[in-house]
């Protein structure tokens, strides 16, 4: 993959000789600097990333390099090497483990790729007329834990404070939650053997779709190398497994965040890029003209109304997004003010609808939110559309069902 700009090497000490090996790869130039000139060598360099060889006592340097490089636009990788404290957000854990430049060189492209994610995004937006979402995506994060031993309370409560947690007790019901989910990580803590352990992450490095994903394990020496650019073994006390698995998940939020930004400008800027689903003008026009077509042509038409708890925007969007994930290709669907997601089942009559609804509300019921444990459990109701019906009374009737099911 080619790449504008060089990497910098940030170190007080001479180059190891696995960061070397980037110039064979041909992610080069690499341009060195100490850490006294670290911050003036990003205006001057310009780099593409910026790695840094960290050593005991460095951690004030780390804080102020990361605040310059996080101010950077597009978004520049940083990779911080061998840190044994905790990390700023925006600074990627890499353990030299056995000097294999392999592995830092997949742990670089890929975070190249959210750097040309973020580039060709900012390029396009012009094209809309919306803004990037606001805020910080690794709010919106969600990550996947893993375990059973003695660790998994404390893991759970210290991932919790900053991100959406989803729990499993065993491989089988986590690779359940990858397949139903859009997840930003997963940790891997104590509890299996170093078997189990193999077998999972061969799984997750067969499958496209999990092999840009943070896996973070706490409990084992991985003797195997696998082909998961952001597999990094973190251990110690559950908040420093928590604090340096951030940034890796930061990341994928961020990259996640990106990619449904970049297909609503394709859409025209009709979904939504913090949902995945539509806007809610978007379904309003959609979801007349649906009503209207199928009044005209006949078939069925039928409609899901997901209502959560008001002071839980959290559980709307974890349900928005597992909508977009599962929802067939005829659905569409919008998260609504009132704090409710509403799914259209397009050529669907009522009991089928009913069917669909109860599986898709069964799986936003297992998200436990941080350290609330706020319950995800919606209030579902269904209704088809009838002769006499118009789109407006439709979803007047929707709403109604759900006040009289809350009730």
């Amino acid at each position: 993959m080619s790449q504008a700009g060089p990497i910098l090497f940030v170190s007080d000490a001479e180059r190891p000789a696995f960061v070397a090996a980037l110039d064979e790869a041909r992610l080069f130039p690499v341009v060195d600097a100490d850490w006294t000139s670290a911050s003036r060598a990003v205006d001057e360099v310009q780099p593409a990333a910026v790695l840094a060889a960290v050593h005991a006592g460095h951690e004030p340097h780390v804080t102020r390099l990361a605040k310059k490089i996080a101010d950077q636009s597009p978004y520049l990788p940083f990779v911080a090497l061998d840190a044994a404290g905790t990390l700023p957000l925006n600074a990627l854990p890499f353990s030299s483990r056995g000097g294999n430049p392999d592995r830092l060189i997949a742990r670089l492209r890929a975070a190249l790729r959210v750097r040309t994610l973020h580039a060709t995004v900012l390029r396009r937006l012009p094209e809309v007329k919306f803004a990037l979402p606001q805020g910080d995506p690794v709010r919106d994060a969600t990550v996947l834990l893993i375990g059973r031993g003695a660790a998994y309370p404390a893991l759970s409560v210290a991932l919790g404070e900053r991100i959406g947690v989803v729990g499993a007790l065993s491989i089988e019901a986590a690779a359940k939650h990858l397949n139903t989910r859009d997840l930003d990580g997963v940790v891997l803590a104590e509890g299996f053997t170093a078997r189990v352990t193999d077998a999972f992450l061969t799984v997750l490095t067969e499958d496209a779709r999990f092999r840009n994903l943070p896996v973070v394990v706490t409990a084992h020496q991985l003797t195997q190398s696998y082909d998961l650019p952001n597999l990094e073994l973190i251990a110690g006390e559950p908040a420093r497994i928590a604090a340096n698995a951030l940034p890796l998940i930061h990341q994928h939020a961020m990259e996640a965040q990106l990619s449904r930004t970049l297909r609503s400008i394709d859409a025209g800027g009709w979904l939504d890029p913090r949902s995945g689903l539509l806007t809610v003008e978007a379904f309003a026009r959609d979801f007349a003209k649906a009503v209207e077509q199928t009044l005209a042509r006949g078939g069925g038409l039928s409609v899901a109304r997901f209502a959560f708890d008001p002071n839980n925007s959290r559980a709307q969007l974890d349900a928005a997004r597992i909508l977009s994930r599962l929802m067939r290709q005829m659905d569409f669907g919008a998260a609504q003010k009132d704090g409710s997601v509403i799914v259209v089942f397009a050529e669907t009559d009522f009991r089928t609808a009913h069917m669909i609804a109860r599986r898709l509300s069964a799986v936003m019921r297992h998200t436990s939110n941080g350290k609330h444990e706020m319950r995800s459990d919606p209030v579902v109701s269904v209704d088809s559309l009838s002769p006499s019906d118009t789109a407006r009374s439709l979803l007047a009737r929707l709403s109604a069902d759900a006040s009289r099911a809350a009730s």
